[in-house]
């Protein structure tokens, strides 16, 4: 499918982001895969609220790999430090947790998890 959202529209929610459009441009792409992927035959979601998802997952693709913020800076004596819980994976970004609070379905959360698997063997002999 086409991507749901474009590089401005990222931006918009990327605070002070100078990164290239084809640079996040490619993160849409992979954005897009990965929606497409995960809400495959969802009548649940609707359009509008998958381009929400995309456009925060897009987010948190460029800040995580070339648009990082800082947790903290110090320049002599001033200091400043932001605010929030740092997880894994998409709880690693405001604009993940972004993702996480827009999908009702649960789906992004689950992603890459995997249920345990028991096999019993009947005996060593």
């Amino acid at each position: 499918m086409a991507a749901r959202v474009t590089a401005i529209e990222v931006k918009a929610i990327l605070d002070g982001c100078t990164t290239d459009d084809t640079v996040i441009e490619v993160m849409i792409g992979a954005a897009t895969e990965l929606i497409d992927e995960v809400f495959l035959n969802d009548t649940d979601v609707s359009t509008a609220l998958l381009k929400e998802i995309e456009r925060w997952l897009t987010a948190h693709m460029v800040a995580s790999s070339v648009f990082r913020t800082t947790s903290g800076e110090k320049v002599g004596d001033a200091e400043v430090k932001y605010t929030g819980q740092w997880g894994k994976n998409l709880e690693s970004t405001p604009y993940g947790q972004m993702v996480l609070t827009l999908d009702f379905t649960g789906k992004m959360a689950k992603m890459g998890k995997q249920a345990a698997k028991i096999k019993a063997i009947e005996s060593f002999d």
